[in-house]
């Protein structure tokens, strides 16, 4: 079996991918990679030439990648695929991008997408930081979806939270005018961190006001963990920003 930790059609097992912090080096995620059964390795071998896009590097031309013109939906943190596969199933007339680094997940999210047959979808398997530095275009995004990220909950590791300054004015450069940045998270903590950063970001214009969240929108699925948590009194709240002129 080929070794869950490489990319796709790697020979040797590829590297997480690190960034500056003062003088050392942090990962910016944490693969927690599981069980990699038999089936998810034939989803990679069978399904990744059609639904996977290889990380090049380079700006790449999304248009041809499809064999369309459509509004483009990015969705960082794909995770088993479960809100993606759903957002394809109901919506086709955009185009579906998911970024996911645990490949379990990227191999029930490609079987997933080949039973269902959405050919609008495309996944990558890589750092989402550098896929949206080096590949997406300025202005090419028309949504960018962040559903639950890692909260590291710790306050000495808040600073790993994927949402940061530096981040938010990326994702603003890559959304086009217009163009929207949904958030969702069960931490409070994290959400207040959300706040802090994108209602200060300029570009950015929270939807329900400053320091304000909305009812899950009908495009974000609730998922069996959510459920759950809120029985047990969890709170979820549900971010959105409009991207407009400074």
């Amino acid at each position: 079996m080929t070794d869950p930790f490489s990319s796709p059609g790697a020979k040797t097992p590829a590297k997480p991918f690190t960034k500056t912090e003062g003088r050392r080096e942090i990962r910016s995620f944490v693969l927690r990679q599981g069980r990699f059964t038999e089936a998810q390795q034939r989803a990679f071998d069978l399904q990744w030439p059609r639904f996977g896009i290889d990380y090049l590097g380079e700006v790449r031309d999304y248009d041809a990648i499809f064999g369309r013109r459509a509004p483009l939906v990015l969705e960082i943190g794909t995770g088993n695929g479960e809100a993606l596969r759903y957002a394809a199933q109901h919506d086709a007339s955009r185009d579906y991008i998911g970024i996911e680094v645990h490949a379990p997940g990227v191999g029930r999210l490609l079987n997933g997408l080949a039973e269902e047959g959405s050919d609008h979808v495309r996944v990558y398997h890589h750092d989402a930081v550098e896929v949206l530095n080096r590949e997406v275009d300025d202005g090419a995004l028309d949504e960018v979806r962040i559903y639950f990220p890692d909260p590291w909950h710790k306050k000495r590791h808040n600073k790993r939270r994927l949402v940061q300054p530096e981040f938010a004015d990326l994702v603003v450069r890559k959304l086009a005018p217009g163009g929207r940045l949904h958030l969702a998270t069960d931490w409070e903590n994290y959400a207040e961190h959300m706040w802090d950063v994108l209602d200060a970001t300029s570009g950015l214009r929270n939807v329900a006001g400053p320091r304000g969240h909305v009812p899950r929108p009908d495009w974000r699925p609730q998922t069996h963990f959510e459920t759950r948590g809120q029985k047990l009194g969890h709170g979820v709240w549900d971010l959105l920003y409009d991207r407009v002129d400074s």
